[in-house]
């Protein structure tokens, strides 16, 4: 099977590495290379966690729990993103300065243990977005073993259930900061504002939720098989009750439903030079 034959490449690809620190969010795809790596690399191996504004508040506990269950040695770190005015100001290059920040003490720490490599979980299908990270990863030498093994999302998912990590079904997760248009300045008030939006739509039942902040406009991203349950009388009117209560004034529904990265659809109508290539 494909996935068995990317599974043994990517214990391969580790095994060759002897050690490594791992960028680990506990999403499924860093989950499943922080799985593999802890069957090959055992003592040579260190998850690290950046605890920030910018991801949904109960994931670091999830991301802690599984580690503990594969008895890695685990890293959590604060976050220092917003710290820095050129992620806080928003450019298409944001993420460039977030990731340099943190896999640039990755690679501290790497340093300091006598690591050789800093891997995170970068997926083949990543590879096709708009991804400023890239250049980071790419000037601190972080490796993408998920990548590497030619592996895409679907994989990811497919090996996950295969081995019965938790994650392997959990939506997407991606930072906050990606609801946010370029050029709209990030907040932590604005980050808490988001997350609280896109809980009460996932409080009705809905996995894959993004709301997209538009200033007094709330575009919400649901799967397009989600549509009818949440165009609902009751639902939509308590969507839209929650989210008018946290200071929207208009609350749509994007008729193209969930898709990654949709913040960057302009980018590709203003060409390379918008993107900070």
């Amino acid at each position: 099977m494909r996935t068995d034959h990317q599974w043994d490449h990517l214990l391969s690809l580790l095994q060759e590495m002897r050690s490594a620190v791992i960028a680990y969010s506990g999403g499924v795809d860093s989950a499943l290379l922080l799985r593999a790596a802890a069957e090959v690399l055992g003592a040579g191996l260190i998850a690290v966690t950046a605890d920030s504004a910018t991801y949904p508040p109960g994931e670091l506990e999830h991301a802690r729990s599984f580690a503990r269950t594969l008895g890695v040695r685990h890293r959590v770190i604060a976050g220092q993103e917003l710290d820095h005015e050129a992620f806080v100001r928003n450019g298409p290059d944001r993420c460039y300065h977030c990731k340099r920040e943190l896999y640039g003490r990755l690679r501290q720490l790497a340093d300091i243990e006598g690591i050789a490599h800093v891997l995170d979980g970068t997926n083949a299908d990543d590879l096709q977005d708009h991804r400023p990270g890239r250049r980071a990863a790419c000037e601190l030498g972080v490796r993408s073993p998920l990548a590497e093994a030619g592996m895409r999302k679907a994989d990811i998912r497919a090996l996950a259930r295969k081995l019965g990590l938790p994650s392997w079904d959990k939506p997407s997760l991606a930072c906050l900061s990606s609801r946010i248009p370029y050029g709209t300045r990030i907040t932590p008030a604005l980050l808490g504002t988001i997350h609280a939006a896109e809980e009460a739509v996932r409080g009705l039942g809905f996995g894959q939720v993004r709301v997209r902040h538009h200033g007094d406009t709330a575009r919400i991203e649901v799967e397009a098989a989600s549509f009818g349950r949440l165009l609902d009388g009751d639902a939509a009117g308590r969507v839209v009750s929650a989210l008018r209560g946290l200071g929207y004034t208009y609350v749509c529904l994007d008729l193209e439903g969930y898709r990654s990265g949709s913040m960057n659809e302009v980018l590709a109508k203003q060409g390379p030079e918008a993107q900070g290539a």
